[in-house]
């Protein structure tokens, strides 16, 4: 365990390494990057110190999750900044090979994030299909 003050202290040294990092993009065929379907990093909620981050393609299709401790950590983690968790992006080009773009919505943006929640929906479709 480690107190609150070296929590805050690493989060903080976290946050300053990944200032200015951009999403991530794959663009193989050099598209208009607005036109790339979107993989959608997000907050699941979860309780203190144990946080569920989860990636979902806009199509429905889940891409993977993983327990954070807080949100500061998650678009890291999720490999939504450039050049981080590149062992994810493997499964993110085998689901979209023609490119895709990265995108991290915050837990208070959820509920009004059009995109996230049609990806939600189509989701649950898939689910209720299998």
């Amino acid at each position: 365990m480690t107190t609150i003050a070296a929590a805050a202290l690493y989060a903080s040294q976290h946050l300053y390494l990944c200032e200015g990092l951009p999403t991530a993009v794959f663009n193989p065929h050099n598209r208009n990057i607005e036109d790339l379907p979107v993989i959608y990093g997000f907050n699941n909620g979860g309780c203190s110190d144990f946080l569920s981050a989860e990636l979902i393609a806009e199509d429905g299709t889940h891409m993977g999750g993983h327990f954070c401790s807080a949100e500061a950590y998650m678009p890291y983690d999720l490999g939504v900044l450039e050049g981080t968790k590149e062992d994810r992006h493997v499964g993110f080009r085998a689901h979209y090979p023609f490119g895709y773009r990265m995108e991290f919505v915050g837990k208070k943006e959820i509920l009004k994030h059009a995109g996230l929640l049609e990806a939600y929906r189509l989701n649950q479709l898939m689910r209720k299909d299998s």
